[in-house]
C-alpha cells in the first residue's frame, strides 16, 4: 500500500477489512465514532480470533468534540483463588489451559463503559450486528490466523475444547476456508437484547463461570461480579510537535511516551538514517529499563509515571545518560503479545484510538464451548516469586504491553495511532510519528517503511535488534559498527506488527492508513 486513504465524513482503520467496513457502515447509519468502534471490536473478536476477543482485555483512549480526553482501562484482575498455592510445584505461571485463564475479561465492559461516555443512537442489536452476521454464517480464514495456528498447534491442540471449535473434523483450517462459531453469535445476541452487563452479572455471567470452572479456570462467577472498568485522564507529554497522549498503568502507555521525550531530546530528524535508528533503539533501552523497574498495577506503583513524563529536568537527565556513539548492553527480558489496535473518527469530532487482546495467539488456548469465548492469558505475565511489582497477587492487575495511542499536534491536527506485537508498539509507535510527523511523510508511507524491532515478539526467541531487509546494506553495517547485534527479517514481516492511523486536520480532512503486513483495511465516508 502507497497511498494514504483520505475523505471528511469519517473514517475507520482496523487489522481486518470487514471490521473497518463494519465500523464505516455504522457512521453511515449515523452512529458516533464511539458506537463505530464498539462495531469494529465486536466484529473483529469474531474475523480476528487469533488475535482478539470478549474473552480478552481493552483500553480506550477518547477524544470528544470539545477536545477533553477520557481513557479507559479495561483491565480484568487475577482471580481470588489464584494464589501461589494454585500453582505449588510450578516454576511459572501456564501460558495455555486452565491454570493460565486466570484473570477477569475486561473487554466487554470496556465497550460498556465507552458507549455510556459518548451517548449514541444506535441500539446494541445494530452496533452488534455484523459481528454475529459473521459467526453465524462464517468468516473466511486469513493467512495470519492459519499461519499462527499452524506454529502453534503442537500446544493448542491439547486445550480444552480448542478443536472442537478450531478443528473440525480433526482437519485445521487453511487460508481461504470458511470458520463458523455459532455459540459466540448467540452470546453476541444476548449481550444486544440483555446488555453489556449481561457478561458480568446476569445469566451469560453464570453460564461464562461454570464453562471456566469445567475448563480448570479460577477465574469465578464473584471475579466475574467484582469486576470494575476505571476511567479517568490519559498520560500525556508535551513536545515539539504537540501534545501526546497514552494509557496509564498497568500498560507500558508511559514507555512509549517516554521514548518519544527522550528521543526528541537526543536529536531524531525522522527514522532512515543510522543516527536516527540508533537514538530511537537507546531510547527504547531507557524507556523498557525504566518501565520494568517500576510498571505495574497502579495501586502497588511506588511513583507516577505522569510526574516523569511533565519533569522536563528529569527527562533531560534521561536523555543525557544516553551515549549517541554506541550501543548500550542489552539483552533484557522481553514481552509478548498478540493484538489488534483501530481507530475511529467521525465528522462530530468524536476520535477513538482503542487496542483489545487475548495476549498470546489464541489466549490461553480454553475455549468455552456453550458461549464460543476464548480465554485469555494475560495472567501468564504474573511472577510466582513473591514480593515484587508483578508477583501473582489475588485481585492484582497484570501488566499490559497494549497502548492505544493519539497526539494533538502544533498543526491542529489530531492523530490516533497505534499497533499490535507486544515490545513492537511503543517501538512501532515511534516509527509512525519519526516518519509522519517529523519526517513529513504521509501516514501510509510511513507504515509501509521498513521498520526495526529490538527484543522478542510473536514467539521470537531471539533479542537482537531486528531490521526488515528493505533498509539499505549501509543501515545495516552502520549499526553493527555501533554495537547493535543486527538480525534481518523478511521485508514485510509480521513480527513488525500491524499498525494503523488516522490524522485529521484542522479543516476536517482525514488521512488514513492500514498495515501491509495485515489483513487490513481503511473505510472511509
Amino acid at each position: 500500500m502507497l497511498f494514504s486513504a483520505r475523505s471528511r465524513k469519517g473514517m475507520v482503520t482496523a487489522p481486518h477489512h470487514l471490521a473497518a467496513q463494519a465500523g464505516r457502515d455504522i457512521l453511515k447509519a449515523g452512529g458516533n465514532a464511539v458506537e463505530a468502534a464498539v462495531s469494529v471490536a465486536a466484529t473483529l473478536s469474531v474475523v480476528y480470533p487469533h488475535m482478539t476477543g470478549l474473552g480478552g482485555d481493552g483500553f480506550w483512549l477518547i477524544r470528544r468534540p470539545d477536545g477533553a480526553m477520557l481513557a479507559i482501562d479495561a483491565c480484568g484482575r487475577l482471580a481470588q483463588s489464584a494464589g501461589p498455592e494454585l500453582y505449588q510445584g510450578l516454576d511459572a505461571v501456564p501460558w495455555r489451559g486452565g491454570l493460565a485463564a486466570n484473570t477477569v475479561a475486561g473487554t466487554v465492559a470496556g465497550w460498556n463503559r465507552a458507549l455510556a461516555y459518548a451517548g449514541g443512537n444506535l441500539p446494541l442489536t445494530t452496533l452488534l450486528a455484523d459481528a454475529i452476521d459473521h459467526a453465524e454464517s462464517g468468516m473466511v480464514v486469513t493467512e495470519s490466523m492459519a499461519g499462527l495456528m499452524a506454529a502453534h498447534l503442537g500446544t493448542l491442540n491439547y486445550m480444552p475444547n480448542f478443536g472442537s471449535l478450531f478443528l473440525p473434523a480433526g482437519d485445521m483450517p487453511i487460508a481461504g476456508s470458511v470458520h463458523r462459531n455459532p455459540a459466540l453469535a448467540r452470546t453476541l445476541k444476548r449481550l444486544a437484547t440483555a446488555g453489556l452487563g449481561d457478561f458480568y452479572h446476569g445469566k451469560l455471567a453464570d453460564l461464562i463461570a461454570a464453562e471456566l470452572a469445567a475448563c480448570g479456570s479460577p477465574v469465578s462467577l464473584d471475579d466475574l461480579n467484582r469486576h470494575d472498568v476505571v476511567a479517568g485522564a490519559p498520560l500525556e507529554t508535551m513536545l515539539h510537535h504537540g501534545r501526546f497522549f497514552n494509557v496509564a498503568p498497568p500498560t507500558q502507555g508511559a514507555a512509549s511516551l517516554l521514548i518519544l521525550a527522550l528521543a526528541e531530546r537526543l536529536g531524531v530528524q525522522g527514522a532512515d538514517t543510522v543516527e536516527d535508528i540508533h537514538r530511537w533503539v537507546e531510547a527504547t533501552k531507557a524507556a523498557f529499563i525504566w518501565r520494568d523497574r517500576e510498571i505495574a498495577d497502579p495501586a502497588i506503583m511506588r511513583i507516577s509515571p505522569q510526574t516523569l513524563l511533565s519533569d522536563p529536568a528529569e527527562l533531560d537527565r534521561l536523555a543525557a545518560s544516553i551515549d549517541l556513539t554506541r550501543a548500550s548492553p542489552w539483552p533484557h527480558e522481553a514481552q509478548q503479545g498478540d493484538t489488534t489496535w483501530f481507530g475511529v473518527m467521525d465528522s462530530e469530532g468524536w476520535a477513538v484510538s482503542m487496542i483489545q487482546s487475548l495476549y498470546f495467539e489464541f489466549g490461553s488456548g480454553v475455549v468455552l464451548p456453550e458461549t464460543g469465548l476464548v480465554w485469555q492469558n494475560r495472567g501468564s505475565s504474573f511472577e510466582l516469586k513473591q514480593g515484587g511489582l508483578r508477583s501473582l497477587v489475588p485481585g492484582r492487575k497484570p501488566f499490559h504491553t497494549l497502548n492505544p495511542a493519539m497526539a494533538a499536534l502544533n498543526d491542529g491536527s489530531l492523530l490516533a495511532y497505534g499497533t499490535m506485537g507486544g515490545e513492537g508498539q511503543p517501538q512501532t509507535q515511534a516509527a509512525i510519528i519519526a516518519r509522519n510527523v517529523i519526517a513529513g511523510l504521509s501516514l501510509q508511507e510511513a507504515i509501509t517503511a521498513p521498520r526495526w524491532l529490538l527484543g522478542r515478539t510473536w514467539g521470537e526467541t531471539s533479542t537482537t535488534l531486528k531490521m526488515e531487509t528493505r533498509f539499505a546494506p549501509e543501515i545495516f553495517d552502520g549499526l553493527s559498527a555501533l554495537g547493535h547485534d543486527v538480525e534481518g527479517l523478511t521485508p514485510f514481516a509480521t513480527a513488525m506488527g500491524h499498525a494503523g492511523a488516522i490524522r485529521r486536520y484542522e479543516d476536517g480532512t482525514m488521512e488514513g492508513a492500514t498495515d501491509p503486513r495485515s489483513d487490513g483495511g481503511v473505510a472511509a465516508l
